[in-house]
């Protein structure tokens, strides 16, 4: 909220320029709501699409971009031997069975194992919880997902519960380079930090030459 447009349009044209992606004209954007709907692409968007309420999407097409947008939530990376995905797992999203739904839409699109990739996000020592909404998540992801701040006050832990989610849709645990969006304010932007923030993106394209294995 409160973005400059000219400032994110050229931010995004650094990013398809630096990373060799189309024009982010062609890219999937969502209208991310914390709940558990999945977009199924397959091509790019048409001209004028406004972005469509979903925490996830899926493609098996090559070429096209998927984008979530998160300071904080855990971004999720999906693939398998021939689709790609990419999931925006608040924990609200979490509860409401993202996770599950996106790897169960990649392999209806797809085939072969699902590998996973989790991105920056807030870590347990810097997200302090409700007790109510902790409570919440540990009668569905179990103890594990409840932990301790650095100060010691009562906090969830967003990776495990991200683990547990994938474990229970037949994926293995997640590559995590534990980043937390909380502890660097130099690399990343964090709304439990910072309030008003900005966003990072991950994006996800299945590579034109990637082929069935």
């Amino acid at each position: 909220m409160g973005d400059d447009p000219v400032a994110v349009a050229e931010s995004r044209a650094r990013v398809a320029t630096v990373a060799a992606l189309p024009d982010p004209s062609t890219w999937w954007f969502l209208d991310q709501v914390h709940g558990a709907e999945v977009l199924i692409v397959t091509g790019p968007p048409p001209s004028g699409t406004v972005a469509p309420p979903a925490d996830a999407a899926v493609t098996a097409t090559a070429g096209v971009p998927l984008v979530v947008l998160t300071a904080d939530c855990a971004p999720i990376a999906l693939a398998d031997d021939v689709a790609v995905g990419v999931v925006h797992a608040g924990w609200r999203g979490l509860l409401a069975g993202v996770v599950p739904a996106a790897v169960t839409a990649l392999r209806t699109v797809g085939h072969g194992p699902v590998r996973a990739a989790l991105g920056a996000c807030v870590r347990a020592p810097h997200y302090e919880f409700g007790a109510d909404d902790l409570a919440v998540m540990v009668e569905r992801f179990g103890p594990t997902v409840a932990a301790r701040t650095a100060t010691g006050a009562p906090a969830l832990d967003v990776p495990a519960a991200v683990g547990l989610a994938l474990a229970e849709a037949g994926v293995d645990a997640p590559t995590d380079p534990g980043w937390c969006t909380a502890a660097d304010p130099r690399r990343w932007f964090s709304h439990r930090r910072d309030g008003v923030t900005g966003r990072q993106g991950v994006i996800v394209v299945k590579e034109p030459s990637w082929e069935p294995s």
